[in-house]
């Protein structure tokens, strides 16, 4: 899908590009709201991702004008106001969600799927892929009516392969997706995690197969 990034800080904007780049999005950055209307102007987007306070005015008249024009394209605000007249103003004036800076990405991955689902018609958190129900907001795998609570790195290791499924991810991609900067990790612990969902899916009929030289995908057998 291709998004449009509203933010005027240059290092909040190119970790959200890359971040969400991970999940096979593609993301316009714009800098100020003139080269954003050009952007819009020019191309349909699924989401925008719109800041507030910007070099050129202020991003809620952006979305007034979205509005106005009819525009049904979700918008998440991203933020550093956290009142709550500040979040009630904008979902008013026809946001769809709302988070307040430092953002985490993981939760920012989240809210976008969630809002493209409602978009979508979908509001339920679960997804089907062959004998199994995966539900990310409860972090359960069910398989032939038996339910397994998945651990934190097993849930967003799973998240990554059910939103792509037959997608091939390496190690170093799978390490930059489950840990933050901060944190020590390696590619072995990539395989302890896929090990364990391996366990998880026994006796269905999806897995996870090795892709030699190359990674991991999810598939059905």
């Amino acid at each position: 899908m291709r998004f449009l990034l509203i933010e005027d800080n240059k290092a909040l904007a190119s970790a959200v590009v890359d971040r969400l780049g991970l999940d096979g999005h593609v993301v316009d950055h714009a800098e100020d709201l003139a080269t954003a209307l050009d952007f819009s102007h020019t191309t349909d987007y699924d989401l925008i991702l719109l800041d507030i306070m910007l070099p050129d005015g202020d991003g809620r008249s952006f979305l007034a004008q979205r509005r106005e024009a009819k525009s049904r394209t979700p918008v998440i605000v991203l933020t550093a106001r956290s009142e709550v007249s500040d979040r009630v103003g904008m979902l008013d004036l026809g946001a769809d969600d709302y988070m307040v800076k430092p953002i985490d990405f993981s939760e920012l991955e989240a809210r976008c799927r969630a809002v493209l689902r409602r978009q979508g018609g979908e509001a339920r958190n679960v997804v089907s892929f062959g004998e199994l129900e995966f539900d990310s907001l409860a972090g359960t795998l069910k398989i032939d009516g038996h339910e397994t609570k998945l651990r934190t790195r097993e849930l967003r290791l799973f998240e990554v392969f059910v939103n792509a499924p037959n997608q091939v991810f390496s190690k170093p991609k799978l390490v930059d997706r489950l840990f933050s900067y901060d944190e020590e990790a390696s590619e072995n612990a990539i395989e302890v995690y896929v090990g364990r969902l391996r366990r998880h899916l026994g006796g269905s009929d999806v897995s996870i197969t090795t892709v030699r030289g190359m990674g991991y995908k999810l598939e059905r057998a």
